[in-house]
């Protein structure tokens, strides 16, 4: 029987190795062998392993490729623990980005270097750092549950630094004279009172886009619930859930899932007061399509069939009013719907509105987010505010 330095017996198939201890096990004739700093944490590594060996789970950790973990830790671990929408983004980030880089490398050959050279091949191949970062958080997290697992001794993430990289421009906004252009030569367009909405409520594009009259819009208490965001996929590339599939008869119903989520976090989830103006424009719409939209399977914003309203359907409509615009010889900057959502919250703190009612309004999941927006108001409204303090020194 083995003992330890101190002179004390060790538990059978278990030796002190330095200041660490080492267990081992014997299946079918091979010897496997475990380590841990103490006995206790030793004896259980040694139970596992018997465990996995007996059950046909053990894998020996020299032999596991990161794209076989990734799968692993997606089915296992996040499948059943986040929105369907967050699974499919994971597996967006790992097949657009890390299954290329070291997809094939084994496992426990990944070093901090080699996450290093990957940031930085993504920085040359022209990514955003928003991008990197959230490509690095995917990353994190499966080797941050490899090395839990024991298949790994470290987590190399940790030990890679993010690119100092300048992101695109944040919080672009349009000024009251861009917003009232863009919605006069919109004036025309089928998503008119989807745009005018937009602007009013701060809505994220998803969100308005899954949003039911019959069941979101209470004009009694004069809100607008926000319990849905509209997605869609590939279906070739994600299966989605049949459940949260969104029936379409539109020519690529085969190639393309529209489906209803969750919104973005659990305070997505809200009620947005509605103004006078807001509510017009909704009724307007319910009453726009020759269909009627306040059946309960039909959205409000949607196409001219009635079937779901794509983003790319929205961007499409936005650069073709811009594109109109600048014919006319104005100049316009390049906009997407979610300009919207961020010149709803600058008009909101141009006119006072005080930050936890705006985040409560946006559904952000903290102040700092809301704040991040008010270190971003338009450069004529931070002067006005300095020349209100001018006369107090």
């Amino acid at each position: 029987m083995a003992v330890s330095k101190q002179g004390r017996s060790l538990p059978k198939g278990i030796r002190q190795r330095g200041q660490s201890y080492e267990g081992r096990v014997y299946y079918e004739y091979r010897e496997y062998v475990v380590r841990g700093k103490t006995i206790t944490e030793t004896q259980k590594k040694r139970r596992e392993l018997k465990y996995k060996l007996e059950h046909g789970l053990y894998v020996e950790r020299d032999k596991i490729l990161v794209r076989d973990w990734f799968n692993t830790w997606m089915q296992e671990y996040k499948k059943n623990q986040v929105k369907i929408g967050t699974y499919i983004n994971y597996q967006k980030y790992y097949d657009g980005l890390i299954n290329k880089e070291i997809g094939s490398k084994k496992l426990n050959s990944i070093r901090g270097e080699h996450i290093q050279k990957m940031y930085n091949e993504w920085v040359k191949e022209g990514y955003s750092l928003s991008t990197i970062k959230i490509a690095s958080a995917v990353l994190n997290g499966c080797f941050k549950q490899a090395e839990r697992n024991g298949l790994i001794e470290r987590n190399p993430v940790k030990l890679a630094v993010l690119p100092r990289i300048k992101d695109a421009e944040k919080n672009r906004v349009m000024t009251r004279e861009q917003q009232n252009l863009f919605m006069k030569y919109a004036r025309e367009s089928y998503l008119y009172n989807f745009f005018a909405v937009l602007l009013r409520t701060g809505m994220r594009s998803g969100e308005l886009r899954a949003l039911i009259y019959s069941s979101d819009v209470d004009i009694n208490a004069g809100v607008i619930h926000v319990r849905r965001t509209l997605k869609y996929e590939n279906k070739q590339e994600y299966k989605i859930p049949e459940e949260m599939q969104v029936k379409s008869s539109k020519e690529d119903a085969d190639e393309t899932n529209y489906f209803v989520d969750t919104p973005k976090t659990s305070t997505s989830i809200r009620d947005i007061p509605m103004t006078k103006e807001t509510e017009f424009f909704l009724n307007a719409q319910k009453n726009y399509w020759r269909f009627q939209v306040e059946r309960v399977d039909r959205f409000l914003f949607c196409t001219e069939n009635g079937e779901p309203l794509s983003r790319w359907r929205v961007q499409g409509e936005i650069d073709r009013i811009v594109k109109r615009i600048r014919k006319d010889g104005h100049e316009f900057p390049h906009i997407t719907s979610h300009v919207f959502r961020h010149t709803f919250a600058t008009r909101a703190i141009e006119e006072g509105m005080q930050p936890q009612i705006l985040k409560a309004i946006l559904g952000h999941s903290s102040l700092a987010m809301t704040m991040d927006l008010y270190s971003h108001v338009l450069p004529d409204v931070k002067a006005e505010e300095m020349d209100k303090i001018a006369g107090g020194f």
